[in-house]
């Protein structure tokens, strides 16, 4: 691989990197829209779409092995190349997550717990993911650290929405007479609910995962990576 060929391939795989994330970023809003708007039409095309983002995963993948067996970069391009492809895992499980959002409006009701404002948690990860991979395209070491801070916000948010729904169904009270099937649909729409946390919180996860690995490839500095 000529050395012209070679910063090519760098490049095309910077780019492969932003175009995944892009239609992550795509599948996870769609997916927290299909949830909080009960849209099964929306939620379907989350589910029915992940095989192309699956196969993103696997040409970025392809790419990242290429670039380390034929050139075996040192420095710079060794923490690009190996950070891209920790990036890319990470991106590939958050579109399971929106799958896992789709999956959840096809089963249940998104609306059990009003109270818990599901669209403020989702646009706060997916801001911070967002924010994440711009610090990834621009080489922004900073806001790597404010991703990392965002990220109790979230876990803090989340904790208080299980503990929220816990109490609520804790002090539902029921009559002898209610039907098995009833308290039975009740206990699957809570806990998709809690899944339904619990996937939100893992994409901001995730954003940190990103924010950690890029900032290592920006300044070879391991401090967030865990």
């Amino acid at each position: 691989m000529a050395r012209e060929t070679y910063q090519d391939g760098l490049k095309q795989l910077k780019t492969g990197v932003l175009d995944m994330a892009d239609l992550v970023l795509e599948r996870l809003e769609m997916g927290l829209n299909a949830l909080i708007k009960n849209d099964i039409s929306l939620a379907k095309l989350v589910i029915f779409g992940d095989d192309e983002i699956n196969d993103m995963y696997l040409d970025l993948e392809s790419q990242c092995v290429n670039l380390l067996a034929l050139q075996q970069p040192v420095a710079g391009d060794l923490r690009l190349i190996a950070s891209s492809f920790k990036i890319i895992t990470d991106l590939e499980r958050i579109a399971d997550l929106a799958v896992n959002l789709g999956d959840y409006t096809l089963d249940g009701r998104g609306d059990i717990f009003p109270d818990v404002d599901i669209s403020s948690l989702g646009n706060l990860v997916h801001t911070m993911l967002a924010d994440s991979m711009k610090a990834y395209e621009n080489q922004d070491s900073d806001t790597c650290f404010e991703i990392s801070n965002r990220d109790a916000e979230v876990d803090s948010l989340c904790r208080i929405a299980n503990q929220f729904v816990v109490k609520s169904l804790i002090e539902t009270k029921f009559e002898g007479d209610t039907p098995l099937d009833t308290l039975d649909d009740l206990m699957s729409d809570v806990q998709r609910f809690l899944l339904t946390i619990r996937d939100i919180e893992r994409v901001g996860d995730h954003a940190v995962n990103i924010a950690a690995r890029t900032l290592y490839m920006v300044t070879n500095n391991e401090e967030l990576l865990y």
